[in-house]
């Protein structure tokens, strides 16, 4: 790969994880609010399950419109985790905004009542997971935002290197195909 085309993928990555970042954060936003309303809670997971298809558009669109319809696996698994870098970090700030700025403790107490509800405590006791569920959110409240924020954008980079491996090889294009 030449200087110019490394510039060019970067370039197209840092467009495009930004779609990726504007996908995540409207499913953490769903997701926060899905905390008290079930149904928004659905809304999150399903734009999150979204992550892969949408990555796999970008890719081809970067393949046809960028390099004429031929792309590598190499340079294909390149693009996707740079995508995935570019827009795990803006996450990361997004998510370090919002626990220290705006969360004001929402995420944690949402979680401690949803544990609380009797239903919900007698099922954790029966599976014998009462004291590593205390043990958990007590993790949690002994976070700070920069180590929550820190924890997702790893997870999100890890994730971003594994599925970029099935995404660039149904991708890849070694010759352009004939139309017939």
């Amino acid at each position: 790969m030449t200087a110019l085309e490394y510039i060019q993928l970067r370039a197209y990555a840092r467009a495009d994880g930004l779609k990726l970042f504007l996908l995540w954060l409207a499913s953490f936003a769903c997701y926060m609010a899905g905390l008290r309303s079930p149904g928004l809670g659905l809304v999150a997971f399903v734009l999150a399950l979204a992550t892969p298809f949408l990555v796999t558009r970008l890719l081809r669109h970067f393949r046809d419109d960028g390099l004429q319809g031929i792309i590598s696996f190499g340079r294909g698994w390149g693009y996707v985790v740079f995508l995935f870098f570019y827009a795990s970090l803006l996450f990361a700030i997004a998510q370090f905004v919002y626990f220290n700025w705006i969360d004001k403790g929402y995420f944690i107490d949402s979680i401690t009542q949803m544990f609380s509800d009797p239903a919900a405590a007698a099922a954790m006791k029966q599976m014998g997971m009462s004291a590593t569920l205390d043990q958990a959110v007590q993790s949690m409240q002994a976070m700070r935002p920069i180590d929550m924020a820190l924890n997702i954008l790893t997870s999100n980079l890890l994730i971003g290197c594994l599925v970029a491996l099935p995404i660039a090889a149904i991708c890849r294009r070694d010759r352009l195909q004939q139309v017939k």
